[in-house]
């Protein structure tokens, strides 16, 4: 049983269509006028609206807007004066289902009406299947062997307890393996819990973790349970592991040992039971070199090691996954047209992205909402990504005059700086993600170019 919304200013036509649709076993509500129809449409769900294209001074396509707006949207079909083509094409341009010519035919009527909802029913089983599987299928979506090993091995390693360090450049899909690890593991119906050690004070990090009793620090008015008790038998990220400062992977690593917590300011340990998985964009083995990095801490956590490849190492899955963004983009524009030409795909597949997969994300996503028509050229692409914008074209080097690399360079980190607050709004946490940096090192470049007031 579906619910319907019937547009029309026309009294006789309201009756008429809500005594037919009524007797499909259909739950039918009226509407007078465009108004009163985004007052209903805002106010609850329906599965399809059936609009009449002159309502007063208003038109149908204001109702499909209205309806085109929602997430996740009703299906809308249209009711077109006979002889007027030219309405029917606007309607279905603007993303309407169907339209139907007055006067029309019962059977027919119903009939689309039962094929709108079938494509209504797909939708949105198909957006809670996304759901189910969006830990997974981003960084899934592929065919190229790296990725398959890497999602076999996820397979593997889903049912045992031990604790695995997944490794990549920024925007490989680190956290997005944890998940997958999470949700194919017995643990799947408890909590996962990704925590950030580049993002919290040290001080900070340890309470999360660890938790505190009160008047443990100044603050500290209450008890809390740290996430690795709270999380109970679920899975805990510890992503960006690689910034732990020095003192916490001394209890870290204790705590991995013995699998109980020492709150903060407690003489007491308590058990836990959570999986701990770690990531990190580091190169380990390097940071314990420099002293950076415990080396016993290193091998606690790497019992099992996943590692993520480039972008630019799997090129043949760039054209399917930029397919798989922008179906999902297109689909919270409510533009089910949108595609890429051959050409915009051929520049995609050339580009070297530095930002990996997160990066190719982000230039869909852009060129999804900025583009006027269906179809998207090279010319949707940044410039960098269709090979017109030189970062050098400015620096006119030439020998012997004074060039200088440092200051040029310096240039450049300002104005990607600046690039990145102007998309994240001024958020520090999003810009950091933006760049492939950690939230420290962001705000270390920051205060070094005087940039940036905001420490969301």
């Amino acid at each position: 049983m579906a619910r319907i919304l019937v547009v029309d200013d026309e009294l006789s036509i309201r009756e008429y269509l809500e005594v037919l649709l009524t007797r499909s076993g259909h739950v039918v509500e009226l509407a007078d006028s465009v108004e009163a129809a985004r007052g209903l449409l805002t106010s609850r769900s329906y599965d399809l609206a059936i609009s009449d294209f002159r309502i007063g001074k208003d038109t149908g396509i204001d109702v499909l807007k209205a309806a085109r707006a929602l997430s996740p949207p009703p299906e809308v079909i249209i009711i077109t004066a006979y002889g007027t083509p030219a309405s029917a094409v606007q309607a279905m341009r603007q993303g309407a289902y169907d339209y139907i010519s007055k006067p029309f035919d019962n059977d027919e009527l119903v009939l689309l009406v039962e094929r709108a909802l079938e494509k209504s029913r797909l939708t949105e089983e198909n957006r809670q299947l996304r759901a189910t599987l969006l830990p997974r299928a981003e960084y899934y979506v592929g065919t190229s062997p790296a990725m398959r090993q890497v999602w076999t091995l996820v397979d593997k390693v889903a049912q045992a307890r031990s604790t695995v360090l997944i490794t990549g450049e920024s925007g490989t899909g680190k956290e997005v393996v944890a998940r997958a690890i999470h949700a194919r593991s017995p643990r799947a119906s408890s909590p996962f819990v990704p925590v950030n050690c580049g993002a919290l004070a040290e001080g900070v990090l340890e309470s999360e973790l660890f938790g505190h009793v009160r008047g443990a620090f100044t603050g500290a008015q209450g008890e809390r349970t740290g996430i690795l008790v709270s999380a109970g038998d679920g899975t805990v990220l510890l992503d960006e592991v690689g910034e732990l400062p020095p003192a916490t992977q001394v209890k870290l690593l204790r705590v991995l040992q013995e699998r109980r917590v020492k709150p903060v300011g407690s003489s007491r340990e308590v058990p836990f039971e959570a999986r701990v998985l770690a990531a990190t964009n580091r190169r380990l083995d390097d940071e314990v070199k420099a002293g950076r990095f415990r080396e016993d801490l290193l091998f606690r956590l790497n019992v099992i090691n996943i590692e993520l490849p480039p972008l630019r190492a799997r090129r043949e899955d760039i054209r399917m996954l930029a397919g798989y963004f922008l179906g999902r983009v297109a689909e919270e524009l409510g533009r089910p047209g949108l595609h890429f030409t051959e050409d915009t795909l051929k520049l995609l597949e050339a580009y070297s992205f530095t930002g990996n997969v997160r990066q190719l994300q982000n230039i869909v996503e852009r060129a999804a909402t900025l583009s006027d028509g269906e179809e998207l050229g090279p010319d949707s692409l940044p410039a960098g990504v269709r090979g017109t914008s030189d970062p050098l074209a400015s620096a006119d080097v030439k020998s012997g005059e004074g060039f200088s690399l440092e200051r040029h360079l310096d240039e450049l980190e300002r104005r990607f700086l600046q690039e990145s607050l102007r998309l994240s709004g001024g958020v520090k946490m999003r810009a950091a993600q933006l760049l492939g940096l950690t939230f420290r090192s962001l705000r270390y470049r920051l205060a070094k170019h005087g940039l940036g007031d905001r420490e969301e």
